[in-house]
């Protein structure tokens, strides 16, 4: 959000629909905050990342990454992933979320 808020071709996108884009000092503030709490190896891999997509972390529906929209191996099931570590895709590398 904070992103797009920053882009003036985006932020006019956005309030021509009727989004307001405004609050980006608490948006700031909330990103801080929510940063001190994650671990500082994973949040460098989220802002690495960052650098090259726009979004980092897509979700997974029906095995397929819907940041690169190819199917992931089988034997990335929903079974094997361990809760506590991160899922990546091995196509784009993004950070993948199951619905």
């Amino acid at each position: 959000m904070i992103r797009d808020a920053r882009d003036p071709a985006r932020a006019g996108h956005e309030e021509s629909l009727g989004f307001a884009m405004g609050g980006m000092e608490k948006l700031e503030r909330t990103r801080e905050l929510l940063a001190k709490r994650i671990d500082e190896r994973l949040l460098q891999t989220y802002q690495r990342m960052s650098r090259r997509f726009s979004r980092v972390v897509v979700p997974v529906e029906e095995r397929v990454c819907l940041g690169c929209f190819i199917g992931l191996p089988t034997s990335t099931s929903r079974k094997s992933v361990d809760p506590s570590s991160l899922e990546i895709c091995e196509n784009c590398g993004r950070i993948l979320y199951r619905l």
